[in-house]
This record gives C-alpha cells, sequence and structure tokens, in this order.
C-alpha cells in the first residue's frame, strides 16, 4: 500500500491513516479560500440583487409608528403608496452599498462556516448541531463586525430619499456630520442578529439535508437544496425578526424624532415595549408599540430572507460543485 511520509520524522504512514486523512484535510491552498469566498459571495449577491426591493419596504415598514401604537399599513399597500409617490427606482434605493455588503458580508459569513467548523471538529472531536450553531454564530458575528459601516450606509440610503448624494459621498456626510463612530451604530444587535441568523441558517441547512437524505428518497441535488434552504429560511425569519428591527431602529435613530435616541439594543427592545414610570410617584408602565412592535415588517422580513435563502444555498452549491468542492 503506498503512504505518506511525515515531515517531522520521515516515517512513512499508511495512507489510511487518521494522521494523513486530518492532514490533507486541513491542507487547503489559496485557490481554495478563493473558491469558499468567491462563491459565497457570489450567490449572495444574486440573491440580494433579486430580493433588494422587500428589503427597501422592510425597512419602511420597521420605521412605523416609532414609539406609538396605531394601525400599520401592510407590505402590499406600503409598495403601491411608494411607487406612487416615490417612483420605482425607490424601490432600489441602496442597490449599490447592499451589493457591495453582500459579497463581503456573505463572502465572510458563509466562508467562514466551514473552516469554523473544522476548527470545532478538530477541537471537540464532535460535529453535533450544538458545533454548528456555534460556527455559524461566529462566523455571522465577524462578518457583521467586519462591514457594519455598509450596512449603516445602506438603510440610511433605503430611507433618504431626498438624498442624491452617491454611496462613497454619503458614507463621508455621515463620517463628517456624525463622526466616524456612527458608521458602526447598532453593530451590537447586528452582530447578534448575523450570529442568529447564520446559526439558525446554516445549522438548519445542514441538519435538514441530512435528515431528509437519512428518512426520504432525496439525494444531493436540487431538490434537496431547495427544500432545506426553505426551511432554513422559515427559521431564521422566526428567530431573527426582533433583532433586525432593533438594528435597523438603531441605525436610523436620527430620523425618529418621536422616540429620542436609543442607548443601546437593549434598551432600544425596551422602549418598544414598554415605557419607564413617568414619575416615582406614579409608576405605571405606559405600552408603546408593544411586543408585537418587534415583529414590524415581520412578513416582508419572511418575504425576502426565505426566498433570499433559497436562491442563495442553491446557487451557492451548484457553484460549488462547478469550483470542485464539497455540498455544504
Amino acid at each position: 500500500m503506498a503512504g505518506d511520509s511525515t515531515p517531522a520524522t520521515g516515517k512513512t504512514l499508511p495512507s489510511g491513516s487518521m494522521e494523513v486523512q486530518e492532514r490533507r484535510k486541513w491542507d487547503v491552498s489559496a485557490s481554495d479560500v478563493a473558491s469558499h469566498f468567491g462563491t459565497s459571495g457570489m450567490s449572495v449577491a444574486a440573491a440580494t440583487a433579486i430580493t433588494h426591493p422587500l428589503d427597501v419596504l422592510k425597512v419602511r415598514l420597521q420605521m412605523q409608528l416609532v414609539g406609538q401604537r396605531g394601525p400599520l399599513v401592510g407590505m402590499g399597500r406600503l409598495s403601491l403608496q411608494v411607487v406612487e409617490s416615490e417612483g420605482l427606482r425607490s424601490l432600489y434605493l441602496g442597490l449599490a452599498p447592499s451589493l457591495m455588503r453582500s459579497v463581503l458580508y456573505g463572502g465572510l459569513r458563509l466562508g467562514l462556516y466551514e473552516p469554523s467548523k473544522y476548527l470545532c471538529e478538530l477541537a471537540f472531536e464532535s460535529t453535533n448541531i450544538l458545533v454548528k450553531i456555534a460556527s455559524g454564530a461566529f462566523s455571522g458575528a465577524v462578518a457583521t463586525a467586519l462591514t457594519n459601516p455598509v450596512e449603516v450606509l445602506k438603510v440610511r440610503m433605503q430611507m433618504n430619499t431626498r438624498s442624491s448624494l452617491g454611496p462613497i459621498h454619503e458614507m463621508r456626510r455621515i463620517a463628517s456630520e456624525e463622526g466616524v463612530r456612527a458608521l458602526w451604530k447598532g453593530v451590537g444587535p447586528a452582530m447578534a442578529r448575523a450570529a442568529t441568523l447564520t446559526a439558525s441558517q446554516l445549522a438548519t441547512y445542514d441538519e435538514s439535508k441530512k435528515a431528509l437524505i437519512k428518512y426520504t428518497p432525496l439525494e444531493e441535488g436540487f431538490h434537496l437544496h431547495l427544500i432545506s434552504s426553505t426551511i432554513a429560511g422559515s427559521v431564521s425569519t422566526v428567530m431573527t425578526a426582533p433583532m433586525d428591527m432593533v438594528k435597523t431602529r438603531l441605525m436610523l435613530q436620527r430620523e425618529s424624532n418621536c422616540a429620542g435616541l436609543y442607548r443601546n439594543g437593549l434598551h432600544c427592545a425596551y422602549q418598544v415595549v414598554t415605557l419607564l414610570p413617568l414619575t416615582p410617584l406614579f409608576p405605571i408602565v405606559l405600552r408603546t408599540e408593544g411586543p408585537s412592535g418587534l415583529y414590524k415588517g415581520g412578513f416582508a422580513i419572511f418575504a425576502r430572507l426565505a426566498p433570499q435563502t433559497m436562491i442563495t444555498f442553491v446557487l451557492c452549491e451548484k457553484l460549488r460543485g462547478m469550483a470542485g468542492l464539497k455540498a455544504i
């Protein structure tokens, strides 16, 4: 039987030994890294371009009745109002930073998942669902921390219909008027959302594929990817909608004249659900938007995130196959 020699001792080991298999598994070339991040970024960017109008509507829905309770405009009616008053182009506000973010954030978020999972496997000698959740949470949080300025720029441009400045000029304006720190507004909830999104999305997708292969006639291919990504999109929507709303409010709090400034993500969530007592002698907690306020724009989030997840995973799996990478 052919063998591999170890660099330290020069001894020849059987090609099937665990040490050789592990070394081969971790022998990653620059082209492999480029393929991982490239396929991830391209698939997320394609999905973002298709679902961007729904992202614009989601942000508008989340900024309804800030600090107030009352009847909300639905997604269908809001879309008609936006098109009638601002034109069809308004549904593509912030598209440039959105695509830029998709390539960077998507490439990092999906590209870091497998290396993180392999590191956890090496450290804990396990590939259970907790390892997948931890790997997804880590990759999502890191990706968001690095790309938060582009996310702030995107939501500002989606709400600011009067600005004719391009993304670069808009970013300079934010930095000069509010300081560079303003580009990291909402980074805490954004990291929490991305960690939850990536953990729930990738772990659910991974586990759904395993279960479907085990208990159904489905095999690796389009139908398996489509069903698994649909399940993953539904789960991640429920998990991340409140954090998505809080993130949007923090990033747009200068425009939220009714509610004042939020100190952080927890304070924002608390302000949405309740208000502090008016005075120590009058300890009545007044409800503002109520717990359901955390799910404002929830249907728009699902309408965007579910197809985006499906497109992302189906396209990513196809691109990975073309690049010679194994399935997620």
